[in-house]
């Protein structure tokens, strides 16, 4: 029986976002004497191309075809529509027809737009991994039309109006989490942390972990944590951002010291940068809190869960999928910044709430998002779509 040959493209550079860690944890994991994964970054390597190199996969860089882009982050580098359709959607064909590509497996919005067309033309079977909300577009108007399989992250991200019915394409498949059975001890990355950031050992430390945009609002983390000093007026209360602005330019860092500044907690926000591994610092923390809305499904939360790091998101987009309210963390109103406070004090007065809340969403998370849940579940959708090309 020949190997399945599954093309997944990305676009290199700086950014490696939770579809980069859930993919290539994916490919990692493939049966290699059934499938054989092909990965390419377009443009450059960069951090992206170092991280899948320490994975110990192969990639290689494709400075052209150009692809396409949105007008918030659109460079001369990238491709116009009419030069899209003209030279590079045969440039594509080519590539995907040259390397005997049987599936083409794209995992974020730019992947979708670029290579969903010629994946079709090439004679492909084209998997559109959804990780945005309902009302995307593309997910509504072109993967209906183009994708032989939309799988979701979550039943929150279902297209909301899909052009055609997608009931016999799309399925929800959870993203992958690769739970270390070793976790670090959460009280000595706790007195870690304060020994780096020069602060009192018994102060609270509130974190907010991934990249920095719109969507996961970095400056509601800001007053949220300006919230829980308030509620707590004895204890030293820091918020700490791990991560990096997703789009360069965009100001969200600037602006989350700005807005420390005006409600007076320049020195209890502290922009901590990208962290690998982040499990030290996610163990160290007394909470992560999600700030976001239309989150589709978040991987830090689970991965929080899994540390015993209780979690407090905001009950929008896909949360409350991954979190019952009171049993494995809490949801709070999504618009009220001041609706943090209460649990983190709760749980930090509470410690037998706190140990309760931390066992039953290690227990829960374990159960339901391990590695090879997701494996299984993708790569049977590989072969039945590699019994359609039969």
């Amino acid at each position: 029986m020949s190997k399945i040959r599954i093309f997944y493209p990305f676009v290199g550079g700086a950014t490696i976002g939770g579809s980069h860690v859930s993919a290539l944890g994916l490919i990692r994991n493939l049966d290699p004497d059934r499938y054989e994964p092909i990965i390419a970054l377009h443009r450059e390597a960069g951090a992206l191309g170092a991280y899948i190199s320490e994975m110990g996969l192969s990639y290689e860089v494709l400075e052209t075809p150009r692809i396409i882009a949105p007008k918030h982050s659109r460079s001369p580098d990238d491709a116009t529509r009419l030069g899209f359709l003209l030279r590079s959607v045969p440039q594509m064909v080519r590539y995907l027809k040259k390397n005997r590509i049987d599936i083409v497996h794209t995992n974020d919005g730019r992947m979708h737009g670029s290579w969903s067309l010629p994946a079709k033309l090439a004679g492909c079977k084209f998997i559109w991994h959804h990780r945005q909300g309902p009302d995307a577009k593309g997910a509504n108007i072109i993967a209906p039309l183009l994708a032989d399989r939309i799988l979701s992250v979550s039943e929150f991200s279902r297209p909301e109006r899909p052009i055609r019915s997608i009931d016999d394409r799309f399925q929800v498949v959870r993203s992958p989490f690769n739970f270390d059975p070793d976790i670090p001890d959460r009280r000595a990355c706790h007195k870690a942390l304060c020994t780096e950031l020069g602060v009192p050992e018994d102060s609270v430390l509130l974190a907010y972990f991934g990249v920095l945009n719109d969507r996961k609002r970095p400056v509601h983390f800001v007053g949220a944590v300006k919230a829980v000093r308030d509620a707590m007026p004895t204890r030293p209360v820091h918020g700490l951002i791990f991560g990096r602005v997703e789009t360069e330019g965009s100001g969200l860092d600037h602006a989350c010291i700005n807005r420390a500044a005006e409600l007076g907690l320049s020195s209890n926000l502290h922009m901590m940068g990208f962290r690998d591994p982040p499990a030290p610092a996610m163990a160290g923390v007394d909470a992560l809190l999600i700030t976001a809305l239309d989150e589709p499904f978040g991987r830090t939360l689970i991965e929080a869960m899994h540390l015993g790091t209780p979690v407090i998101a905001t009950q929008h987009g896909g949360n409350p999928e991954a979190i019952t309210d009171g049993e494995t963390g809490f949801l709070v109103d999504p618009w009220d910044a001041k609706a943090f406070a209460s649990p983190v004090r709760d749980l930090i007065e509470d410690s037998e709430q706190r140990t309760r809340i931390a066992e039953s969403a290690q227990q829960d998370v374990r159960g339901q998002y391990g590695l090879d849940v997701h494996v299984a579940k993708t790569t049977a959708v590989y072969e039945m779509l590699a019994g359609q090309m039969d």
